[in-house]
């Protein structure tokens, strides 16, 4: 499992921003966004920088919380 810290999300709106973009990258199987702590869950076995490019695209900031 990957877990993205990402800052910037407000609104459901940004939720399913983040989820669409993130369900994009190759080898996601799956996407828990949390709007209330900003914490992403990330199964399956995506390339990293994939995943935060995604994101930052998106126009959020994001880190790697784990893998």
């Amino acid at each position: 499992m990957l877990k993205l810290r990402v800052t910037g999300m407000t609104c459901e709106h940004c939720v399913r921003a983040v989820t669409s973009a993130l369900r994009k990258v190759p080898n996601i199987e799956s996407v828990q966004v949390h709007l209330a702590t900003g914490d992403v869950d990330i199964e399956g076995a995506p390339d990293p920088s994939s995943a935060l490019r995604a994101v930052r695209e998106e126009g959020y900031e994001a880190v790697v919380a784990s893998q």
